[in-house]
């Protein structure tokens, strides 16, 4: 039988974001796009729902605890017409941990560790950066709380938290999910294996 329907939303764009840097389980403000964005999402899921009969109070609401998947539910949320900070977060749903590379630009990694990079390009999915986490292992935490997902959610959290839901339902095989594009400012579901982007 198909579990309860994933609403997935990743963050909106970050200071971080906009520089090119690696944030991992470290932070950053949303920038004015950012915030944009939250509300765009927000008004897809209402779109959705309205053309399902659906209310917003159908549903649970999960965030990373990470101040920018935080800031992204509570401005959605806000959008929706409910209060701000009623909601959930899970440990397990923070992004993907970059180790010593958080904070550091993709260039300054190219000039100061090829080797390592290289290592990556040849298995993205099982390769860790020093100090931090592979997709495989990421996969792990998240499987772990998708099994306790009882009632169709919103979900806001991170584009690795994104690629490792999609490995793990099945959308695609995990070479592939780790190189997927999970945007900002669009609504992902995740239904019984069956996967839609909307935005």
């Amino acid at each position: 039988m198909p579990g309860p329907l994933l609403f997935y939303v990743r963050h909106g764009e970050t200071e971080w974001n906009r520089a090119g840097r690696l944030q991992g389980q470290h932070d950053s403000d949303l920038t004015a796009l950012g915030q944009l964005q939250a509300v765009r999402s927000a008004e897809i899921l209402r779109e959705l729902w309205e053309r399902e009969g659906r209310s917003v109070d159908d549903f649970d609401y999960v965030a990373s605890p990470l101040g920018r998947a935080r800031a992204t539910m509570e401005r959605i949320r806000e959008t929706l017409g409910l209060a701000p900070g009623h909601y959930h977060t899970d440990p397990r749903l923070q992004e993907l941990a970059f180790g010593r590379w958080e904070g550091r630009a993709y260039y300054q990694l190219q000039a100061n560790e090829p080797d390592v990079l290289a290592a990556r390009e040849r298995d993205k999915w099982n390769f860790a950066p020093p100090g931090g986490e592979s997709y495989a292992a990421l996969m792990t935490r998240v499987g772990a709380w998708h099994a306790t997902v009882r009632r169709d959610s919103v979900v806001v959290a991170h584009g690795g938290t994104g690629r490792a839901l999609v490995a793990l339902m099945r959308v695609a095989a995990p070479e592939k999910a780790c190189v997927f594009d999970i945007d900002q400012g669009v609504v992902y579901v995740f239904a019984g294996g069956q996967f839609a982007r909307y935005g």
